[in-house]
């Protein structure tokens, strides 16, 4: 499945951390699928992703014997979105205990504890978050990103450059702009997702190139009122200074830019 945030257009609430990590695999195992079935809403497949490129080029595969230096992946973990803490309970978390290092990574079902001998993965083991007790050794573990947009300094300096060429208004008077300067996410910062790229993508640049689309009844109706709730939505929002708004447009596939998609797929309707 490739789930809806869940908060609606607008929002300024962030989607949980678990949702964010079934949506990172999703998309990270996508392009090579041979087969399988994804399930997915109209009001979803609108909304426009991070570029591939950045969801495949940035995870981390690690197995017994791979050199790894803890304060350099400790750094690089915190640039990716993953949070600091003293035990991990939840995705995108990880804490570093002199040689073991417990992370739970965006996609995985279980947390895993990273044994090191000097700088030298010895061991790659599971365990419960309950319990913080290791379950099984396994061979290797991936590692995606914590978040659908990076936030290293080439990003944050992006999002700054564009923010700055789209928003009339003084940057110092919007706390998003403030925050992201300072290396903070505030909530809701998913609809200002297309900032952080040069350009953003859609689901359908994930999907192999054999794929079938089957349609249910009214997929043109349904595209039509999600849309409309959409621009309804920023007009009631659009006029607070202190967090102006992308277009519509900006964060999802009108409708007829949908059905553009959509029209090269083998396509059966239900």
């Amino acid at each position: 499945s490739f789930p809806d945030w869940e908060p609606l257009p607008y929002d300024s609430f962030s989607p949980h951390q678990d949702i964010v990590s079934q949506r990172l695999l999703t998309l990270y195992r996508l392009p090579e699928m041979s087969s399988g079935i994804l399930v997915i809403p109209v009001t979803t497949i609108m909304q426009r992703t991070p570029p591939a490129e950045f969801v495949l080029g940035n995870s981390l595969l690690l197995e017994p014997g791979q050199q790894l230096d803890i304060q350099a992946t400790r750094a690089r973990l915190a640039h990716t979105g993953y949070h600091s803490v003293d035990t991990v309970y939840e995705h995108g978390e990880f804490a570093v205990r002199g040689s073991i290092i417990d992370i739970f990574p965006m996609g995985s079902q279980t947390p895993y504890r990273i044994d090191l001998f000097d700088d030298e993965v010895d061991q790659l083991r599971s365990f419960d978050p309950e319990t913080q007790r290791t379950l099984e050794q396994v061979e290797e573990i991936r590692i995606l990103q914590a978040r659908e947009f990076p936030m290293n300094s080439e990003a944050v300096a992006l999002f700054r450059q564009n923010w700055r060429a789209k928003f009339d208004n003084d940057p110092k008077n919007s706390y998003i702009y403030q925050e992201i300067s300072g290396g903070i996410t505030p909530a809701g910062i998913e609809y200002y997702l297309p900032l952080f790229f040069s350009n953003s993508a859609t689901l359908f640049d994930y999907l192999p190139p054999s794929t079938l689309l089957f349609s249910l009844p009214k997929l043109d109706q349904s595209a039509q009122h999600f849309w409309q709730e959409i621009n309804n939505r920023h007009e009631e929002r659009r006029y607070d200074t202190t967090r102006p708004l992308l277009t519509p447009d900006e964060i999802y596939l009108p409708v007829n830019e949908l059905f553009a998609r959509i029209k090269p797929l083998a396509r059966i309707k239900v």
